[in-house]
Formats: C-alpha cells, structure tokens, sequence
C-alpha cells in the first residue's frame, strides 16, 4: 500500500490510479458502469456497489474489480457495505435517478419520497459512512455526480429538480465542512446525457424515453461523463474541481437544445 504521501508529493503531476480505491455507486448500469470501466483502466482498485449484483459481477469480470451489493436506502446495507472496505481513497456518489415526470399539482409523493431517498439520504449515509477512510487515506476524494436539474428548474420536473438541489447543497456544505483536511469535494453535473435506462425510468415507456432524444445531434453519453469524471479525480491533490457543468453541443441550456428537422 502506498504511502499517502506519495500521492501528493508532486504539485504539477497528475495523481496515479494505481494504489488507490475508488467506490462507485449505481455501478451496475450507465455512467456509474462507465465511470467504474474508465476508473479501472486508469488503474484504480475499483470497488462496485449497486442493487443489481448479477450486473456488477459482469462487469467485475470484464473490468478486475469488486462487486458487493449495496442499496443506499438501507441502513444496514450502507453499514455492510462500508464494513467490507479495508481502504477508500475515492468515492463516487453516483446511484440516483428520476422516477416521474409531475407537475407540482399532480405530485405522487410517495414518488417525492423515493427520489429524495435514493439521490440524498442514500448519498448522505454513505459518506458519513466513509468518510474516515476518506480522511485516513491522506488523499480522499468525495465527488457528487449531480446534474444541470440541481441548478435550474423545469416544469414537470420537480421531484427530480429538487432532489438535485439537495445534492448540490450537500456538496457545497461539505466542501465548506472539510477545508483544510485532505479531501477534495467535487461536483460534475451532466446535462442531456442519453443512457439505457434514466428517462425509460421517468417516463415509463421506450417511446416517450426515446423522444427526450430524438432530433438531438450527440447527446452526451455516459463514457463522456466518465471521462470527466476520471480527469477531475487524477488532477494534483492540490487542484480542486468544484463544480463542472458538462453539455452537449447541442444543448445551450435546459431548454435550449438543437434538434435536427
């Protein structure tokens, strides 16, 4: 195991992959999946959780890391999870998602419930859970994948709006909490980012999932993220990527996109 003085000793070098763990959430599909792949082959011990664990155990296989069940909605899952853990040096709070599509009038709030759940509350225990590791490891990164949805709002988009909010709060707090030890906060907030599964399910059907995309010239995809995601945990310790907002080309703004006839 490396000493974690190694890792930062240079102020200029671009911090190694290799000797450091990374955990990744909702790695079992999208950019959580990409995210793990891409950490993997920049050399990091990459360590999957998700609910889906025949899906991480395939890519487990396919990328050298682990695969350990986690549901962040669990107490004890969180505390299982985090027991198993020998180091973390990097945690990924990637697991989240949409789950309606609702104007605030027609609110589902057990579907309110939900979202908030598994993009906050879960996000929250899980870095309470490690932060100590993070913190012992010399060099910790704790980085919110969170989305351009955290910073404006849309109609029909509430529950998903204000979940985001939350985590974008949680960052900020966070980084304010931790200055001056050895762990970096960073946000990376994607925008039009066309995966498998988030808008299929939010809208519930392929048809309307399809048409969010449909006429938009390269949408992001999750390798995009990942990629950024990747730089901004190999960057010199010292260089802290507080927020990066990541678009299409095609998308000025969350209701300015380009679509082809």
């Amino acid at each position: 195991m490396p000493d974690p003085a190694d890792l930062t000793r240079s102020e200029h070098s671009p911090l190694p992959g290799r000797g450091r763990t990374a955990v990744v959430t909702g790695a079992s599909s999208g950019i959580g999946a990409a995210t793990a792949a891409r950490l993997a082959a920049e050399g990091f011990d990459v360590v999957l959780g998700a609910r889906r664990v025949d899906r991480l155990e395939e890519l487990a296989a396919s990328t050298g890391a682990r695969a350990l069940p986690l549901d962040l909605t669990d107490a004890g899952s969180v505390a299982a999870f985090a027991e198993a853990l020998d180091r973390v040096d990097v945690l990924v709070n990637n697991a989240g998602g949409a789950f309606d599509a609702n104007r605030v009038e027609d609110a589902d709030l057990e579907s309110w419930a939900r979202t908030y759940d598994v993009n906050v509350l879960g996000t929250v225990r899980l870095t309470k859970a490690l932060l100590p590791a993070l913190r012992a490891s010399g060099a910790g990164d704790v980085l919110f994948v969170s989305s351009t949805a955290g910073l404006v709002t849309y109609e029909g988009g509430s529950s998903y709006t204000a979940a985001k909010h939350g985590v974008h709060a949680l960052a900020g707090a966070l980084r304010l909490e931790l200055v001056g030890e050895p762990v970096r906060v960073i946000e990376v907030a994607p925008g039009m980012v066309h995966t498998d599964e988030f808008s299929l399910n939010r809208l519930g059907s392929q048809e309307k999932a399809d048409a969010v995309y449909r006429g938009v010239r390269e949408p992001l995809v999750a390798e995009d993220v990942a990629d950024c995601i990747a730089w901004a945990l190999t960057r010199p310790h010292h260089v802290n990527i507080d927020l990066m907002v990541v678009r299409p080309r095609a998308q000025a703004a969350q209701h300015k996109v380009a679509r082809d006839a």
